[in-house]
C-alpha cells in the first residue's frame, strides 16, 4: 500500500482579465477518477489544500453535459460525497513529501488562481520532483508548476516534456479570450517541452518521475500510470 498526497486548490473563484470573478474550484472527474484508481489499488489518500480548507468543486463539472449524461454525473457526485479524505484535508503548509509515495494534483481553473502563485505549493512540487517519487499533475493544475523555484531562481520544470489543458481546449470552452493568461502559453514560456494532443482526447506524458495529463479524460490513465510506477 502506498500513501498518495492529493494537493488541491482551495479557491472557488478565478479572476479574469477584466477583473471579474469566474466561479471555479477543482474539476470533479480529475479527483474522482484518480481517487477510484488509487483506492482500488489499495492505496491511502490524503488531501491537502492551502490553509486546510475543504476544496470547492467546480459546479460545472457536476453537470450532466460535462459527464456524458446524468447517470455518470450522479456517480461522480456520489464519489465526492463518500470520499472522507476530501472533507477533512490537511493544510498544504503541513504536507511533507517524505511522508508520501506519490503526489497528485487535480485540475480545474482553481489552481490558476491560488497554486500558480503559492510558494508553499512550489516548494512541495520541487521536493516531489527531486525525491524521484511519482509526481502527477493534470489539466489546469500544471499552472502550479509556475510557482516552483530553486535557490538560484530557476524553475525545476524547465526542459521537462509535459502537457496540460491546451489553448485550443480553452478556446473551445469560451474562456481563452477572457483569461489573464493561458496555461499552455506560460509553460512554453517557462521552457517546458509542451506535448499537445488532440482536444478532449486522453493524453498522458511521462518524463522521468513527472507525469502530466492534458484534460479531464486524461485523469484516469494518468492515475493508472502512477499506479504502474508504484508497483
Amino acid at each position: 500500500m502506498a500513501k498518495i498526497l492529493f494537493a488541491m486548490t482551495g479557491t472557488d473563484q478565478w479572476t479574469l482579465a477584466d477583473g471579474t470573478k469566474h466561479p471555479t474550484g477543482f474539476w470533479a472527474e480529475e479527483f474522482t477518477a484518480p481517487y477510484e484508481v488509487f483506492r482500488e489499488a489499495g492505496h491511502e489518500i490524503t488531501v491537502a489544500t492551502p490553509g486546510g480548507v475543504v476544496p470547492p468543486v467546480d459546479g460545472g463539472s457536476l453537470a450532466a453535459e460535462a459527464n456524458g449524461g446524468q447517470d455518470a454525473a450522479d456517480a461522480i457526485r456520489a464519489v465526492l460525497d463518500s470520499a472522507a479524505e476530501l472533507h477533512r484535508p490537511i493544510a498544504l503548509e503541513d504536507a511533507d513529501v517524505a511522508e508520501y509515495d506519490a503526489v497528485f494534483y487535480p485540475g480545474g481553473h482553481g489552481p490558476m488562481e491560488d497554486l500558480a502563485v503559492s510558494a508553499t505549493s512550489g516548494r512541495l512540487l520541487t521536493d516531489a520532483l527531486d525525491s524521484g517519487k511519482p509526481l502527477a499533475v493534470v489539466c489546469h493544475a500544471p499552472a502550479a508548476l509556475l510557482a516552483a523555484e530553486r535557490a538560484d531562481g530557476t524553475n525545476p520544470f524547465t526542459g521537462y516534456r509535459l502537457t496540460a489543458f491546451t489553448n485550443a481546449e480553452e478556446s473551445q470552452v469560451g474562456l481563452a479570450d477572457k483569461a489573464r493568461w493561458l496555461v499552455q502559453d506560460r509553460l512554453v514560456e517557462l521552457g517546458a517541452r509542451f506535448a499537445e494532443g488532440q482536444p478532449w482526447e486522453p493524453n498522458v506524458v511521462a518524463d522521468r518521475n513527472l507525469f502530466t495529463g492534458q484534460n479531464p479524460a486524461s485523469s484516469r490513465p494518468l492515475a493508472e500510470a502512477v499506479t504502474d510506477a508504484l508497483s
